[in-house]
């Protein structure tokens, strides 16, 4: 009976219980508890399209059962996206206030494969570009489309960890003067060189951190970038700081190099 939460049930709920560890790390998908908010969807009445929950979404990137697509511009899903989730370009001529992702580049994406699993998402229970995509994709005949309503802000707050693409990375660089930049990699390569104002930190080292001023330990809503030697490195670092309450936490998915020429 749990799963029927509404908006405001739902948002009181992550208000009371966040929890920024990588669940499908740390807490296995499926586990029941007498109230499990990893279920909860907004059960929203006269959808067009179902809802899949937290968990559900999880285990869809875990197992590879359905295409997960980012309904959002492609700045804000360069800047924070789900891991493993795919973004396409704006349907033309529509104005931003009614932006829409362009289905004939889903269809191009999935080879026109109409009866492919697709899931959506976009910026959480009051956003409509996944259930305007959604109904763009059905009436172009796409017979397998799910939504993830609670969207990126609950991915945040319940999992921890985003992706950030190289152009997100340059913005935040740019224009967001409260953001702080962790290396990952070895102190001996950090020292070597890395991009203006990072911090060095390792995974066992998020504890201290938090104590010598490299993790803003009093604003732990502060965007947080994760770059390392390479994507694994970067997660495995950002992972830790999740686990720690921080829960604005991205981490790079390419390599040092190509960013260490960016973004200067």
């Amino acid at each position: 009976m749990f799963r029927r939460v509404t908006t405001f049930v739902c948002l009181g709920l992550l208000s009371t219980v966040i929890i920024t560890t990588l669940a499908t790390e740390t807490r296995p998908i499926g586990a029941q508890s007498q109230l499990d908010i990893y279920q909860a969807t907004l059960v929203e009445p006269n959808q067009k399209t179902p809802e899949v929950s937290t968990a559900e979404l999880q285990k869809v990137l875990t197992d590879h059962s359905a295409t997960v697509f980012d309904s959002r511009p492609f700045k804000e899903y360069a800047v924070s996206h789900v891991p493993g989730a795919l973004n396409v370009a704006p349907k033309p001529g529509v104005p931003m206030s009614q932006y829409v992702s362009d289905v004939n580049e889903i269809a191009r994406l999935l080879n026109g494969n109409k009866a492919a699993p697709i899931v959506l998402y976009c910026n959480g229970p009051f956003c409509g570009k996944s259930k305007r995509l959604a109904a763009e994709l059905l009436a172009a005949g796409f017979t397998n489309v799910r939504r993830y309503q609670l969207g990126i802000p609950t991915w945040r707050a319940l999992v921890g960890l985003t992706e950030i693409e190289l152009e997100g990375v340059m913005y935040v660089h740019r224009s967001d003067k409260t953001a702080v930049f962790i290396d990952a990699r070895p102190a001996d390569e950090f020292r070597a060189g890395t991009i203006p104002g990072a911090r060095n930190l390792q995974a066992d080292e998020v504890e201290k951190a938090k104590d010598d001023g490299r993790l803003p330990a009093e604003d732990h809503n502060t965007r947080i970038i994760v770059f390392g030697r390479d994507s694994l490195q970067a997660r495995a670092v950002a992972a830790e700081i999740a686990k720690n309450a921080f829960h604005n936490v991205a981490y790079f998915v390419g390599a040092y190099g190509p960013l260490a020429t960016v973004v200067r």
